[in-house]
């Protein structure tokens, strides 16, 4: 098991939280199974940013961003050289700090997408 540190989040994680995760799941389903509600409302196939995170610490162990979600990321609020989908981005054996940023975009929500 990995040990993910969550930083505190206002909405979803005020307390923040350190989970144990399984290498290879994604850190979108790892944060859902640990009862931290990550927004992913493309259901987790890489067509939105709703689950974006920043990996402040460990991100070198993560494999690098395809191009589908670089893409993605790049609309992505908050953007940083850190950022990643959550829903991509597959837990290795080193341990990771995330921060959920605090805003997300989305667009079905938001009625920008009919």
């Amino acid at each position: 098991m990995t040990q993910i540190i969550v930083l505190p989040h206002g909405e979803l994680c005020p307390d923040g939280a350190v989970i144990e995760a399984t290498p290879g799941r994604s850190l979108c389903d790892t944060l859902l199974d640990n009862g931290i509600d990550i927004e992913h409302a493309c259901e987790k196939s890489c067509a939105c940013t709703t689950c974006h995170v920043v990996v402040r610490e460990g991100i070198q162990s993560l494999e690098p961003a395809e191009e589908a979600e670089e893409d993605m990321l790049d609309k992505a609020w908050g953007l940083e050289p850190n950022s990643r989908l959550s829903c991509q981005a597959l837990v290795t054996n080193t341990p990771l700090v995330i921060e959920i940023p605090k805003y997300t975009i989305n667009m079905a929500k938001e009625g920008g997408r009919k």
